[in-house]
């Protein structure tokens, strides 16, 4: 595996990334991938040379070991450090479209219009991408470790193991080259993955946290933001579909409740009619 070309691909993610986005890219290549390639490999090597069986049974050997060890370790961890890092060329796709969608409404309507502030701010869209593919890594390094413990019944690795499944003829002991090397890197490489998972979580908190004070703030600087006054609306009565109604037609039209009501200032230009008694005639016959 070119794990060159794969770590160039994943420098790209990088600029993307929150802070922990970044640690977490670190961890990947630092603890995992570097640990991976340069002694884990040789560590287990070909592991089946070095599980021997107190036995000259043919087949028995081969059998026992695929018993007891249906998918190496080193095969494993390769699957899982591709499979966790997939979901980062998905933020890295998206910035690619909105690169694309930038580029093609500029050429049509000009250099000086845009459609983003910024193609690789996380906003709309890219937020969520963002964040599925933070669930997404988290799903799958989970699912990997439950794998390795189901598959091996634990992340212990034992010195030796009895194996009776046929064609052994009987109970055989079976010991595995370098035992205590192939714990210690299994540890390590199941704690990189467990801090790889603590940070996910961390940047998915990040993130929800950080929304949800934006949100909080527009609420608010919504709230604080006094009406235009009366005066400012120049009487059109679909300005807006929320106009008020301007002086100089107030004036022209006789006064209702709502208006008394919502116009205070109003109040002292309404006149009041004083009623005129008109007296009776005298009837009364002289």
């Amino acid at each position: 595996m070119d794990w060159k070309t794969f770590q160039a691909l994943l420098s790209g993610v990088n600029k993307y990334s929150t802070a922990f986005g970044r640690i977490w890219l670190s961890v990947v290549f630092v603890f995992r991938v570097m640990v991976y390639v340069v002694a884990a490999e040789r560590v287990w090597g070909d592991e089946q040379k070095d599980f021997d069986c107190n036995t000259k049974q043919p087949g028995c050997a081969n059998v026992c070991y695929d018993h007891y060890f249906p998918i190496s370790h080193i095969r494993l961890w390769a699957l899982q450090l591709i499979f966790v890092t997939c979901p980062s060329f998905m933020v890295v796709m998206h910035v690619a479209y909105r690169d694309d969608r930038e580029r093609k409404y500029m050429a049509k309507y000009g250099d000086d219009k845009k459609l983003y502030k910024n193609t690789g701010k996380k906003h709309g869209g890219l937020w969520w991408t963002y964040l599925i593919s933070l669930f997404v890594k988290t799903g799958i390094e989970v699912s990997f470790l439950y794998i390795l413990h189901h598959v091996y019944d634990s992340f212990y690795l034992p010195r030796l193991v009895k194996c009776s499944v046929s064609p052994c003829p009987n109970l055989v002991d079976c010991y595995i080259g370098h035992p205590t090397e192939k714990k210690v890197f299994t540890y390590f490489m199941v704690g990189a993955s467990g801090l790889c998972i603590i940070l996910n979580i961390c940047e998915v908190i990040y993130l929800v946290s950080k929304r949800l004070v934006r949100i909080v703030e527009k609420t608010r600087s919504r709230r604080r933001t006094p009406p235009p006054p009366p005066d400012k609306y120049n009487g059109d009565l679909f300005d807006n579909g929320d106009a008020i109604r301007s002086r100089q037609y107030l004036k022209d039209q006789p006064p209702s409740f709502k208006t008394a009501v919502k116009l205070p200032h109003r109040i002292s230009e309404l006149v009041i009619e004083k009623k005129i008694r008109a007296s009776a005639p005298n009837l009364s016959l002289s």
